[in-house]
């Protein structure tokens, strides 16, 4: 898979290695002379060019990509890449960097972006997960469909503990993607029986998100 990233400062590099690591072809793009180390990231392709400018794009043959990642610091030059990559080049997977929590509801698909990843609602999201038990968390936003990636830990007292997977009526526009047991990560089969403790991440539209979390938050008292 070929994947530009624009953006070749610690973020950008740091990406960079973790694919190349996994077998992928990486070009990074940065106008800064300072950014560009290619002995940091000796395996990628780099490119001195603005990727704002379209005459750099061309020239990073951005139709040829799988995947391009805005990583810049900046988030309208993010926000300008994205909107460029999807709609002059028709690159099918656009994910972008948010910098700035207050400019996330911009990274939308009209922007062109796939995926909007902000850092600091990461990490808020990953400090919540490891101490609420019960809560749902929203770990990362996609912008198709209004849907998000989101996780619940099983409390001792939920009516779901000990039920089958195919056995639950679960919302509509919801899937239970994974189930982490421990040091295991299961994939869902309808046979499986929630236990308490369980960690379980769903792909799930907003709308729903209320809902999902009554149903496995709290054990229903009987009629």
């Amino acid at each position: 898979m070929r994947v530009a990233i624009a953006g070749a400062g610690a973020v950008g590099r740091s990406i960079a290695g973790e694919l190349l690591e996994n077998g992928h072809e990486i070009l990074l793009i940065d106008k800064a002379p300072t950014a560009i180390s290619v002995e940091r990231v000796p395996l990628a392709e780099w490119l001195l060019a603005d990727a704002c400018e379209i005459t750099s794009l061309d020239e990073a043959a951005l139709q040829r990509c799988n995947v391009v990642i805005a990583a810049t610091g900046d988030d309208k030059v993010n926000l300008v890449v994205s909107l460029l990559a999807k709609t002059e080049y028709g690159v099918p997977r656009v994910v972008a960097r948010v910098n700035n929590p207050k400019n996330e509801w911009l990274f939308n698909e009209s922007w062109g972006v796939d995926v909007a990843v902000s850092t600091p609602r990461l990490m808020s999201a990953l400090v919540e997960e490891a101490v609420s038990v019960g809560d749902l968390v929203r770990l990362l936003r996609f912008s198709h469909g209004d849907a998000n990636l989101v996780e619940l830990t099983l409390p001792p007292e939920a009516a779901l503990a000990g039920t089958r997977v195919g056995d639950v009526a679960w919302p509509e526009d919801t899937s239970l993607v994974t189930i982490i047991r421990g040091t295991r990560v299961l994939t869902p089969n309808k046979e499986d029986a929630l236990e308490a403790g369980d960690e379980l991440l769903f792909v799930a539209a907003q709308s729903r998100e209320e809902q999902l979390e009554d149903l496995l938050s709290v054990r229903r008292e009987d009629a």
